[in-house]
């Protein structure tokens, strides 16, 4: 199996082991660091990196060539969205109907998703695209896996802060692939000296280089 695949299956398993902590079932009913974003909603958003896998995966891939791993976010509608645009409202809508049976339901369904994921993965030839309908457009699988490594580790961070507990420690071939799209992404909306002067001199640094 390639590296983001194994990556992949990495940042999976930790975010199932965040969603089972008792703080999560704790403060399931209660607002999260996101606006207008309950715990049990972001919980729900942050499982749906995994099943939304498993439907990608079922997606029918029709004639055409993948785009590029940047411009899958070109014409993304939630970048730069209020938080009562609604593709957002529908982001947590969704992440609350997948977290509509409970903590324990969420997490016993999540663990069963990763490990069916673990031998779906293991047979995908190298080559493999994905269809992803709701662009519409299509992405090879290893890039495809790179976002959702990017949604894991951006999200898993934001539940350990709402419930107030470590934000998990990703092994470097997780978190290595996900610093170099969010630099990607952040040069390509602030430029190359906004980037590397945040990084190396803070006497230039701009205030921001957030990549959304």
């Amino acid at each position: 199996m390639g590296p983001i695949r194994t990556a992949y299956l990495t940042a999976a398993h930790s975010a199932v082991r965040l969603l089972g902590d008792p703080a999560v079932a704790a403060r399931w009913d209660a607002p999260s660091a996101l606006a207008e974003f309950g715990v049990a909603g972001l919980a729900g958003h942050l499982a749906s990196q995994v099943f939304q896998l498993q439907t990608v995966l079922a997606e029918p891939v029709p004639a055409g060539q993948p785009v590029g791993l940047l411009d899958h976010y070109a014409p993304a509608r939630w970048i730069g969205a209020s938080v009562d645009d609604e593709v957002n409202v529908g982001i947590r809508r969704v992440g609350e109907a997948t977290a509509a049976d409970g903590p324990a339901a969420l997490v016993a369904r999540t663990a069963a998703a990763v490990d069916e994921l673990a031998q779906v993965l293991a047979a995908e030839p190298a080559d493999r695209v994905v269809h992803l309908a709701r662009g519409p457009w299509s992405l090879t699988l290893d890039d495809y896996l790179t976002t959702r490594l990017m949604e894991i580790a951006v999200h898993s961070d934001d539940l350990a802060v709402s419930v107030g507990v470590p934000t998990p420690d990703l092994p470097a071939d997780v978190l290595d692939p996900v610093l170099s799209l969010l630099a990607r992404l952040a040069v390509r909306r602030h430029g190359q000296p906004a980037v590397l002067r945040a990084l190396t001199r803070a006497e230039r640094a701009p205030e921001d280089i957030t990549a959304f």
